[in-house]
């Protein structure tokens, strides 16, 4: 049968693609797949730990370990406040020029050794320790060589105090006659070297001059004392006393005899040729 060409054709239609029911089946076996890695990484893990409890075991000591190093215990306690004791002691009986620095920074250090690690307070407390022995020691020898200097000083005042006493009491032996005459023998051997000869020819020269007397003036000529120094005040060379002291007189008179005769003798063999020396 003929067909009528006037009709039009109709569009082939092309089928229509369902996509979404499959990604939306894909996200789902993708969850499942992701729950059950991680249920049976669940599962794993506990039957690791079933299996093997002393892993975490070894975790839990090597912790506790820890944490005994960490703390200080009642006898590191015990070292600790003996030592900021002692530290404390030696600063406050320390001299003032020993130097207490170190030991003062140890002390503020150790004061919270309560809530220092171990170690720590195990270091502070033997430097402490050592730095108050240092300071005690130094403290010590300081009061030792201060004792010693003072004892060195009071001796000093006591040999001092002697000395003078036994000049005053030489000055006053010397003021008698007999006196002055064994005063000048004893200087004149130990001071100048003369002897007995000699001292006999100076006994009699001041015999004849003053008679031994340390007072005795010549009212003509004004000569005074033992060695009738003309005038008296040239015996002020020896020392300001010279009209109060023999012994000032007669080292003054000795030493003008050695300078102007030599020795006595010589001195006395002038005087008996010209009534003078």
């Amino acid at each position: 049968m003929p067909h009528d060409s006037s009709l039009p054709e109709a569009a082939p239609v092309a089928p229509e693609r369902v996509q979404k029911p499959r990604r939306a089946l894909r996200f789902a076996a993708l969850g499942a797949l992701v729950a059950g890695i991680v249920v049976s990484g669940a599962i794993v893990v506990s039957a690791q730990t079933a299996a093997h409890p002393e892993a975490t075991a070894g975790v839990s000591t090597e912790a506790a370990d820890e944490s005994i190093e960490l703390s200080i215990g009642a006898e590191e306690l015990g070292d600790a406040e003996s030592a900021l004791d002692k530290a404390k002691t030696a600063l406050s009986g320390a001299a003032s020029s020993v130097d207490t620095d170190d030991l003062e920074a140890y002390v503020g250090e150790l004061t919270d050794y309560e809530e220092l690690p171990r170690d720590q307070v195990i270091g502070l407390t033997a430097s402490a320790s050592s730095e108050a022995q240092a300071v005690v020691t130094a403290t010590a020898q300081l009061h030792e060589q201060k004792a010693l200097e003072e004892q060195r000083k009071q001796e000093e005042r006591k040999a001092a105090k002697e000395a003078e006493r036994k000049a005053a009491e030489a000055i006053t032996n010397a003021q008698s006659p007999a006196g002055a005459r064994a005063a000048a023998q004893d200087i004149a051997a130990n001071e100048f070297g003369w002897g007995s000869d000699q001292f006999g020819c100076l006994s009699n020269l001041w015999q004849k001059e003053s008679g031994w007397n340390y007072q005795a003036t010549n009212p003509s000529s004004g000569a005074y004392g033992i060695p009738q120094s003309l005038p008296g005040a040239k015996m002020s060379t020896v020392a300001g006393d010279w009209q109060t002291n023999p012994l000032t007189q007669i080292r003054w008179g000795l030493t003008y005899i050695q300078a102007t005769y030599g020795a006595p003798c010589a001195a006395w063999g002038h005087s008996q040729s010209v009534n003078w020396y």
